[in-house]
């Protein structure tokens, strides 16, 4: 498959996510905004692919980036984000989303196994999210961080800080 069909949109996504789920195949979601793509993220992506059949990246959107990180970032375009995790062999489709959270990936693509970082918990999960996560019965998994990167170490040290 060429990198650039893996990049869908939700109803794109939501199509492929009943095709698996006709299958019998477990789809993993998880969702960041992979600025500065790194090995960290890399391992990541690639102990999220094994909790399943099929990993999906849901990427915030360049606004929602900014909503969140701040009027700096991101520093990747969101088009050249998605490319960069769609060319990776771990991921199995992308989706771009605008909103502050995740909750529009998950009413139209509810995973069976949600993957967040290991500084998250059950219980640290976004409030918002977390009720729609769990009324779809996935399953939880957090992946410990690579320690030696981060992208706002990065960014730093590229802007002549740390």
């Amino acid at each position: 498959m060429q990198v650039e069909q893996k990049i869908r949109s939700l109803d794109e996504a939501a199509a492929w996510r009943e095709t698996l789920r006709g299958q019998g195949r477990k789809l993993v979601v998880t969702n960041g905004c992979f600025d500065l793509l790194h090995p960290g993220h890399v391992r990541y992506l690639t102990a999220a692919r094994a909790e399943g059949d099929a990993l999906l990246v849901a990427v915030n959107s360049d606004v929602s980036v900014r909503a969140v990180k701040g009027p700096s970032r991101p520093v990747i375009a969101e088009h050249d984000r998605a490319f960069m995790l769609a060319a990776l062999a771990a991921v199995d489709a992308v989706v771009i989303f605008d909103s502050h959270n995740a909750i529009p990936v998950f009413h139209k693509i509810p995973p069976d196994v949600y993957v967040k970082g290991g500084d998250y918990t059950e219980e640290t999960l976004n409030r918002d999210e977390y009720p729609i996560l769990k009324a779809t019965g996935c399953r939880f998994s957090f992946i410990q961080f690579v320690d030696g990167y981060s992208t706002t170490t990065l960014i730093d040290q590229l802007s002549g800080g740390a």
